[in-house]
């Protein structure tokens, strides 16, 4: 079997080309590299983005190598750096969250995103539907609103994004309302129904291409401190709560972590099994994939992929799912993407 794509079943037409895709795939994340169409693959040039965002220049120092860089434990960097990555690459010329907000790396971002992409791909003969056509649910958007940003820009996607915090809902309606490059194509809702995922923001009439989501990953609050500190500690030596990514409870954690969360997504999906091709979420830990595959071979998964991904040192992956069976898929190319 693959590791990098894991399928239950699906349509004998696309295995070969699905199989030369998922080698080469696997080759680059053995690399360790960003996926080839992320434009964070290169060191950045800070003078290139300080032209797009001024403010940059005031945290931009040589560091101990003798190289350009910010200090990564200094919240008002980061976020300043993030300002100045979605202004350059993506166009958008206000962003702003909260204080306390999560405050998310791009270039991790930009690969998931990418990575869907290849995905949808898979499902069309090799070719990337684009346009507004396309539509995307991110599940917990949150006040950053970047999957959505980059999906647009990137792709000419159309994406509703949904949480359950009010505050991030403004932040990222003001980012959107902000930027006239964003505002036709992306939403972003309410989730009134704080045990819900799909429901209560999946409408009557919506169909979605493609669902994304990046759970909470710990188990509880005591958990999420302890992992904050052991980061923190890795990056300045010393110990302290605080950390230069930010995070509000509910992006952070919830009851059972990640694996209670997805379980939640899978079982809630059946749903809306035929108005979705693929559904997707981020797995932080290989070791919660088997229960994943058990609970969607439970609830009848069509097709089942896990998708690698790597930024540095740190491996991450995706599992997505689909309950179209082959005469659905082909329908579902035919009507919504054109090649």
């Amino acid at each position: 079997m693959n590791k990098v794509s894991r399928s239950f079943d699906g349509k004998k037409k696309q295995s070969k080309s699905l199989k030369r895709v998922t080698e080469k795939a696997s080759l680059r994340n053995n690399k360790l590299e960003l996926h080839p169409r992320n434009p964070h693959k290169m060191r950045y040039d800070f003078a290139l983005l300080a032209d797009s965002c001024s403010e940059l220049t005031q945290y931009v120092a040589k560091n101990a190598y003798g190289n350009e860089s910010i200090d990564f434990a200094d919240p008002k960097a980061v976020k300043t750096l993030n300002k100045a990555l979605l202004s350059h690459f993506y166009g958008v010329f206000y962003w702003d969250i909260p204080s306390g907000f999560l405050c998310p790396p791009i270039p991790g971002r930009a690969d998931y995103i990418h990575y869907l992409a290849d995905l949808l791909a898979y499902s069309n003969n090799g070719v990337i539907p684009r346009g507004s056509m396309v539509q995307a649910l991110d599940v917990g958007v949150g006040a950053n609103c970047v999957y959505p940003i980059i999906g647009t820009r990137e792709y000419g996607w159309k994406f509703i994004g949904s949480d359950i915090n009010a505050t991030a809902v403004d932040a990222a309606k003001a980012i959107v309302k902000s930027n006239p490059s964003l505002s036709s194509h992306i939403q972003i809702r309410l989730q009134n129904e704080r045990s819900a995922l799909f429901d209560g923001v999946w409408g009557e009439k919506d169909r979605f291409d493609v669902t994304l989501c990046n759970p909470p990953f710990h188990t509880s609050e005591s958990a999420m401190k302890t992992e904050s500190e052991r980061k923190w500690k890795g990056v300045k030596g010393t110990k302290t709560s605080t950390l230069n990514f930010g995070g509000q409870s509910d992006e952070l954690w919830c009851d059972g972590g990640e694996e209670a969360f997805i379980c939640r997504m899978i079982k809630e999906s059946k749903r809306y099994h035929d108005r979705c091709y693929w559904f997707t979420s981020l797995v932080a830990k290989q070791s919660r994939l088997p229960a994943l595959y058990r609970e969607l071979k439970k609830i009848g998964a069509v097709q089942v992929r896990t998708i690698d991904m790597a930024q540095g040192k740190k491996v991450s992956r995706f599992v997505a799912w689909s309950f179209l069976e082959p005469a659905q898929q082909d329908y579902w190319q035919d009507t919504y993407w054109i090649a």
